[in-house]
């Protein structure tokens, strides 16, 4: 499994929970053993694939938010192009993205990272159809915007009570037509998290559904992107343990 991820993304950009030092060294310390690669900042003609000029400005406008913002962006790039040759993989980045809309970003989210490097395939026609599953505990509503009405992306926010929200994973992977799954992975629907709902087990089960759907029907072409997640006590255990069920 190979994890996208810099250094440079331990810096804390703001106060909200998402910047919050401590953060990523809690999932990096479980994730040794991994191969580690480094990305590059996204460009703006990235950006704009699927945010208006004036959000961009605005994300411009925050100097100390900007340049992860852009690398963050570049890293689910650099994962989505390795899922899209074949290769797992998972975007170990921050600040999130799945809030980020077209012109508007709240949420602790500034570009919506998986939705820029997943319309950058579409757009090169390096996929047809992709299966977008997100979740983390709150609704993508970013995502969710970008893709609207679109015959070439279809999302799916996992909710409800724990049998309800796994059952749900498992039909849209089913029903769905894609060559390729996209995740917005966030983990604060932990039991020991904001939401209070799946133990870190569920985590793995997850990932092994992605893995089996994306074997079944795209020739096992998958990526995740970190979204939330925000007990660094259990953060990195669950993180390891959906990777250990996607890889």
């Amino acid at each position: 499994m190979k994890v996208i991820y810099s250094e440079r993304f331990l810096t804390v950009y703001s106060s909200d929970p998402a910047s919050a030092p401590g953060r990523m060294e809690a999932i990096v310390r479980e994730l040794r053993g991994h191969e580690f690669l480094e990305p590059e900042p996204a460009g703006e003609e990235d950006v704009l694939l699927v945010h208006t000029p004036s959000h961009l400005e605005r994300v411009k406008a925050l100097p100390s938010v900007y340049p992860v913002a852009l690398l963050a962006a570049g890293g689910a790039i650099k994962a989505s192009e390795l899922a899209c040759g074949g290769e797992p993989s998972f975007a170990l980045v921050r600040p999130p993205g799945h809030h980020a809309g077209p012109s508007s970003f709240w949420g602790f989210c500034y570009f919506n990272n998986l939705a820029l490097s997943l319309q950058r395939l579409l757009s090169r026609r390096k996929v047809g159809k992709a299966a977008i599953l997100d979740f983390d505990l709150h609704y993508g509503d970013g995502t969710a915007a970008i893709f609207s009405g679109s015959k070439r992306a279809s999302y799916h926010h996992a909710e409800g009570r724990r049998e309800e929200l796994l059952e749900g994973i498992a039909s849209f992977l089913s029903r769905e037509d894609y060559d390729l799954v996209a995740v917005s992975a966030g983990f604060d629907n932990h039991e020991e998290d904001w939401g209070g709902t799946l133990s870190t087990s569920d985590y793995r089960e997850i990932g092994r559904m992605v893995k089996e759907g994306a074997e079944e029907k795209c020739g096992g072409r998958r990526y995740g992107v970190l979204e939330g997640g925000y007990n660094h006590a259990v953060l990195g255990r669950n993180v390891r343990a959906f990777l250990e069920g996607f890889g």
